[in-house]
């Protein structure tokens, strides 16, 4: 068995813990809300800016054994340059105030998954960085563009709001393939072991990104009923 598909076999587990959110499953009902949506990616830009610097310092952590991961992840990150600057554009179509966002704390939940994965870098195995980006670009490419679909549907929100969601679930379609025969060549048991974990921990972190996001009110009525 290829590692890739070993990985995915081995935190499938977790994933699944990820997708059962209650907003995940109540955005694929449609039930969705802008508050809660505008929450979402708020979260998204104080992750999603620490893309590239969390690259970079995986990059300048590698190990002599591991400068063939360097090409790859120059071209990382080339590709994720100016993708937080989508999600301010996608809250200012959604009529929230994205400067706000900028210069404002991530929530909780968010802070920990960010300090986690440069924890990862700079304290145990950088390797285990692609544990985050298996989480995140598998999470996009399955949820993504039917999430954005849904969303846009319900509420009624200009394409403008969704160049996050939809670009980016593209995008992590030709990433994720890419990241498969990049991972097929991670032969180190140590190495493996390490991606292994921090995915399943980035899977459990994630999902409390999502669990900390505020229900739309349908969705709260219903449970207090």
């Amino acid at each position: 068995m290829s590692f890739f598909h070993r990985l995915v076999r081995e935190t499938e587990a977790a994933r699944q813990g990820l997708l059962s959110a209650p907003i995940i499953q109540g955005c694929l009902r449609g039930e969705v809300s802008v508050p809660s949506y505008v929450a979402f990616l708020t979260e998204a830009y104080h992750h999603v800016s620490h893309t590239v610097p969390l690259l970079r310092a995986c990059r300048g952590a590698l190990s002599p054994r591991h400068a063939w991961l360097r090409e790859p992840l120059d071209e990382y990150i080339q590709e994720e340059q100016g993708h937080d600057a989508w999600i301010l554009e996608d809250l200012r179509a959604c009529g929230a105030d994205a400067g706000a966002v900028r210069d404002g704390p991530p929530g909780i939940a968010t802070e920990v998954m960010v300090a986690y994965a440069y924890d990862t870098i700079a304290r145990r195995n950088p390797l285990g960085f692609f544990g985050m980006v298996h989480v995140l670009e598998g999470t996009s490419v399955s949820l993504a563009l039917l999430a954005a679909d849904r969303i846009q549907q319900v509420l009624g929100l200009p394409d403008a709001a969704f160049s996050y969601l939809r670009s980016h679930g593209t995008l992590d379609r030709e990433h994720t393939a890419h990241f498969e025969l990049l991972m097929d060549r991670i032969e180190d048991p140590v190495d493996q072991q390490a991606i292994i974990h921090a995915a399943r921990v980035f899977y459990r972190l994630y999902g409390d990104v999502f669990r900390s996001l505020p229900l739309p009110q349908v969705q709260v009525q219903e449970l207090a009923a």
